[in-house]
């Protein structure tokens, strides 16, 4: 995902049986940030091993338990990384929203693939609507500002 204009860049579908945190190898790509941010569920030492050898910096969410409760250092760097991931989050709020539903509902992986991708598609023009529409805007509003050239007349 694009975390400055809420774009999605890429997406990985799968069958059900296969977890989220398997997902995670293949996923990092070049094009992208070095920096990674995910759940708690990603924080295995295997994962950020991985992550150190690929040269990527983490920014994993750090979770707690009943015997061993978070440092405040933990507890402030989990407060930032879920800004982050609140917009990641948006997202999937908007596709359900829409659809009423995330969940899909199809036979086939192949048709599964292509739902998705369509959903996420008319996410990206969707947002590709407003990300135009505020530049748009903005350039009116900038054309509309009175200039150091400019006479203004009031009349009384």
């Amino acid at each position: 995902m694009d975390v400055k204009h809420k774009l999605l860049r890429s997406y990985e579908v799968t069958s059900a049986l296969v977890h989220d945190s398997q997902v995670f190898e293949g996923f990092p790509d070049e094009d992208n940030s070095r920096d990674v941010r995910a759940d708690s569920e990603y924080c295995s030492e295997e994962k950020l091993r991985e992550l150190r050898k690929w040269k990527y910096r983490e920014h994993l969410q750090r979770k707690g338990c009943r015997h061993k409760k978070l440092t405040n250092r933990e507890v402030r760097s989990n407060r930032t990384r879920s800004g982050i991931r609140s917009r990641v989050e948006h997202i999937f709020g908007v596709e359900a929203k829409r659809a009423g539903s995330l969940i899909v509902q199809v036979i086939g992986l192949v048709r599964m693939k292509a739902k998705v991708g369509l959903r996420n598609l008319a996410y990206n023009l969707d947002r590709y609507r407003v990300l135009v529409g505020t530049l748009v805007l903005q350039a009116y509003q900038d054309c509309k500002k009175p200039t150091d050239t400019a006479v203004q007349i009031d009349f009384i």
